[in-house]
């Protein structure tokens, strides 16, 4: 695929970019691992997935894979799987070890039990420009952002949560790119979580969050950036699919505004953040 396709890498090292083979094979070992182990401990699937995820997203961040090229072999890597233990079944049938098959019952997938505690794993987005001083216009580059998100539900649609996390993003200061151009800041919000099922295992999420935002002081090409805190506050969209009773796992789309990283800045931050998250269902 990788020679048809022909497509060149963020970075033009080659035009080997689509799909990512590396985010093929984890996410292949990651449900192999859950299918092979994965009744012994949810941890299992959680810390597999949680390691695909990873590696599709720094894979990302190190300029060497459109977001299009990771989606896809994670895909790929999924699919593989399942189609061959579906064929081993196909062919082998009951041959071999004769082991009685847990049932599944409905209560393990009921959509009222929406509480969870996740890990959270995104690729962040910048959607405008910064002006730092009347001399200095920086550009805000992709980066990653991981943390931990979670929420109780009083009842199966409304529920309060929030989330912290650590994150970065590059810098282009004045349209050519900085030597020392990342920066990491914090945020941690609360606030409402809404949860919409739509199956006994597939269910929409949606959440209103607020809080604050520290960024550690920085110079990027000798010029401050950073040393700034402030008010943040997002939204985003989820989609989550229960994998047992004690384990979910849901991707989302972020929407955050935050306050600018230099105090000569009044422009809020706009940030997207693209990602998955893998946790508990309590």
């Amino acid at each position: 695929m990788k020679n048809a396709t022909n497509v060149t890498r963020p970075d033009g090292s080659d035009n080997h970019s689509f799909p990512s083979g590396h985010t093929a094979t984890a996410f292949m070992t990651a449900t192999m691992l859950n299918k092979e182990y994965g009744y012994k401990s949810p941890w299992v699937g959680i810390g597999a997935y949680s390691v695909a995820t990873a590696t599709g997203l720094m894979r990302m961040a190190n300029n060497k894979h459109w977001l299009s090229d990771v989606m896809v072999g994670a895909g790929i890597g999924i699919m593989a799987t399942e189609f061959g233990y579906w064929l081993a079944d196909l062919i082998c049938k009951d041959k071999g070890l004769n082991v009685k098959e847990k049932q599944v019952t409905e209560e393990e997938f009921d959509t009222d039990r929406n509480s969870f505690l996740s890990l959270y794993m995104g690729f962040n987005l910048p959607l405008s420009k910064y002006d730092l001083d009347e001399k200095n216009v920086f550009q805000t580059s992709t980066g990653t952002t991981i943390g931990l998100e979670g929420a109780w539900f009083i009842n199966r649609n409304i529920g309060f949560g929030g989330r912290t996390t650590f994150s970065n993003l590059q810098y282009i200061v004045n349209k050519t790119d900085a030597p020392d151009k990342t920066f990491n800041y914090f945020t941690a919000m609360a606030g409402p979580y809404f949860s919409l099922p739509i199956t006994r295992r597939f269910s929409f999420g949606s959440k209103l969050v607020g809080g604050g935002v520290w960024y550690p002081k920085t110079k990027i090409n000798r010029i401050p950036v950073g040393n700034n805190h402030g008010y943040c506050c997002g939204t985003g969209l989820s989609l989550k699919y229960y994998v047992r009773k004690f384990l979910s796992a849901m991707i989302f789309l972020d929407y955050n505004i935050q306050a600018p990283a230099s105090h000569g800045s009044r422009e809020y931050m706009h940030i997207m953040t693209l990602g998955a998250k893998v946790g508990l269902r309590l």
